[in-house]
């Protein structure tokens, strides 16, 4: 999933030292979503950068719930759909390069669904269906106990400021 390229473009952002811009990649398998494609595009750019991670690489799938289940069976062995899953490169034996940070995987059917319920836009749900997956390759956890839960609901609070 996760793209092999690297871009580095000069970045918008003044800074007195010059730093690499972040590489955003965003796919869909198995559903349609070029618009949304673009704004997840920008909004994940605008993620990193206001994050500092200068140099980053970003990978974004969007997917059916059919391919979401298999991947959540596959990874996490849960037989069931669910709505954003992270994949982190830094994890395992031998770690991954510098600023590879991961992917984040979206199932747009439930995205949808949690839209349409929760009354607002869809690219607004991708959004925070992106900064959830986003901050868990950051090593934020909203499972280890409820203290850090709290913890990644500001800091997902925040970054959906910068969305706005």
């Amino acid at each position: 999933m996760s793209c092999g390229t690297r871009s580095y473009r000069r970045s918008s952002r003044r800074t007195s030292a010059r730093r690499p811009d972040v590489a955003v990649t965003v796919a869909a398998r198995g559903v349609r979503a070029a618009g949304l494609k673009s704004s997840l595009g920008r909004s994940a750019r605008r993620l990193l950068t206001g994050l500092e991670l200068g140099g980053a690489e970003l990978s974004v799938l969007l997917v059916s719930d059919a391919e979401m289940q298999r991947l959540n069976r596959d990874w996490r062995g849960k037989d069931r759909p669910t709505d954003v899953l992270a994949f982190a490169q830094g994890e395992g034996d031998g770690g991954a390069p510098d600023g590879l940070l991961g992917d984040v995987v979206i199932s747009l059917d439930t995205a949808r669904r949690q839209a349409r319920s929760g009354r607002r836009p869809l690219d607004r749900e991708a959004e925070r269906l992106l900064v959830h997956g986003l901050l868990h390759l950051l090593g934020y956890d909203h499972e280890r106990s409820a203290r850090e839960a709290a913890r990644m609901k500001r800091k997902e609070r925040e970054l959906a400021g910068w969305l706005r």
